[in-house]
């Protein structure tokens, strides 16, 4: 929270303070209470991530200990539906770390480990869902003389624009978002991302990471930009008071990128509707026939196809992007094999 005092600052630094700071909105706030993601919609995602954790742990060879690390973990909902999806045997080798800034919430399995830097040297899964779209950036403005500029921003959510956009986030836009002259367009410096989502693929040895998330690519860059606040389940103005989620879409090609320039191998983008259905997630309505036959059980699997619907939806969350990176491992199936050239990001 802020108490209006302060003069304008990029809206890297405010959103930084607002979010992750001692008063922070994700330290203080659950994110479940102001918006909902894949996680909260159905039990269902936790079981298609458990099957690709499977997939994961088939290609590593089955090793003695398989981790299984949550990037932004709110409060665990993920991995305890993870580990409540898996058998026996290999969710007694599993190692769930949850990588997160809030304390530890009451009650959580006491299996799943918490902290707020990743595990080193691990093999197995690394899953981020909606976690890169809150690594705070810099928002650049082209002027009235088409020059882009950072935008500064009050206590209050008032924007002034700063000075010239210089150095490496002029070359990253150069190279990743370039802004016509036209006054009035933004785009917002993905360095931070890049950087972030190259150091946590690096936490694994050996493995796969995932960053499931709004995101865009190069060829389809949004011209006036994403910034925007969500509150109690509601799109707000974006405004740095820790009162509210501060979130952009991803250019999750840059974040590629740059984790495949630290070692990892090329990542392979697909849509949340695509992965899903690859993991088993389907909308098919349950035949008719079984409603005669047991009506509970077809209530149950009517239900699960309307979550399903829901989480693979091509105009909701199915629209989503992830970001599959693979770490000294090949790919599990069904990506490992055929995939085609023009879903790899290009650096």
């Amino acid at each position: 929270m802020t108490d209006g005092t302060r003069g304008p600052r990029r809206w890297r630094r405010a959103a930084e303070e607002a979010l992750y700071g001692p008063e922070g909105f994700f330290v203080r706030q659950a994110p479940a209470a102001h918006f909902r993601t894949s996680v909260h919609v159905s039990p269902l995602f936790a079981e298609a991530v458990a099957e690709l954790l499977q997939r994961v742990d088939a290609v590593l060879g089955h090793p003695g200990e398989l981790a299984l690390v949550d990037y932004g973990a709110g409060r665990g909902e993920l991995l305890a539906g993870v580990l409540a999806a898996l058998p026996g045997e290999t969710a007694a080798r599993v190692r769930a770390h949850a990588v997160e800034v809030a304390p530890r919430p009451d009650g959580l399995d006491p299996a799943i480990r918490w902290s707020g830097a990743p595990p080193r040297g691990a093999a197995g899964l690394l899953f981020a869902n909606e976690w890169l779209d809150n690594v705070p950036v810099d928002i650049a403005e082209t002027d009235s003389g088409g020059v882009p500029r950072y935008v500064l921003v009050d206590d209050d959510g008032t924007e002034h624009l700063g000075e010239p956009v210089t150095g490496e986030d002029a070359d990253w836009l150069a190279r990743w978002w370039p802004l016509p002259p036209e006054p009035g367009l933004r785009a917002e410096i993905g360095r931070p991302r890049d950087a972030a989502w190259a150091g946590a693929v690096a936490c694994l040895d050996r493995g796969l990471a995932v960053a499931a998330d709004y995101a865009h690519t190069r060829g389809d860059r949004p011209p006036l930009g994403t910034l925007t606040g969500y509150r109690d389940g509601r799109e707000v103005r974006p405004v740095p008071d820790g009162e509210r989620d501060l979130t952009c879409h991803v250019a999750l090609d840059a974040c590629a990128a740059a984790a495949a320039d630290g070692g990892s191998g090329p990542g392979l983008l697909t849509t949340q509707r695509e992965a899903l259905h690859a993991l088993g997630v389907s909308g098919a309505r349950p035949p008719l026939s079984l409603a005669s036959r047991d009506p509970a059980a077809y209530l149950r699997r009517l239900g699960g196809a309307g979550e399903a619907a829901e989480l693979t939806d091509p105009g909701g969350l199915g629209a989503f992007t992830w970001l599959l990176q693979p770490r000294r491992a090949p790919l599990p199936p069904p990506w490992g094999v055929g995939a085609a050239a023009g879903d790899r990001p290009s650096g």
